[in-house]
């Protein structure tokens, strides 16, 4: 996008972010706007990439995943590409990994493990977690209370 996003656009991203599922007519209302030019506006964030998607938040506790695990990983050699673009590819793999952060810290990857139960975690650690390439040491952190 060329020009700069304004108050209605921030309103637009705001509102979509908060609810995926409003209506044309319902954003409508709520920034402001008549149907059509808010319509415009959508398919403009849309097409110059800040709407990148819609999706469903699903409840993990209610599909069976309501353990969370928080796994500061840190890799035996992060030097030349091959070595984080090995980690990366395997971690894509690992279905349990909600989230896999590169960090520049102490650490190189910030995990999230989404498992059954505390057996469940430990089994992903042993069997799947530690045999990530280039793993060096883990620590984690039993998720108590999602806050935000």
């Amino acid at each position: 996008m060329n020009r700069e996003l304004d108050r209605i656009d921030l309103r637009i991203l705001e509102e979509l972010e908060s609810d995926g599922r409003l209506s044309i007519v319902e954003l409508s209302q709520r920034v402001n706007l008549t149907n059509t030019p808010c319509s415009e506006r959508v398919k403009r964030l849309e097409k110059a990439g800040y709407i990148s998607g819609y999706r469903a938040i699903l409840d993990k506790e209610k599909q069976g995943l309501g353990h969370l695990t928080v796994v500061q990983v840190s890799l035996s050699a992060t030097g030349g590409d091959n070595s984080l673009d090995a980690f990366n590819a395997a971690a894509l793999k690992v279905p349990e990994i909600e989230s896999c952060l590169m960090i520049a810290g102490s650490f190189d990857y910030l995990l999230t493990i989404r498992t059954r139960d505390i057996a469940h975690f430990r089994q992903v650690l042993g069997d799947k977690i530690n045999n990530l390439p280039n793993i060096h040491q883990t620590n984690s952190f039993t998720v108590m209370e999602t806050v935000k």
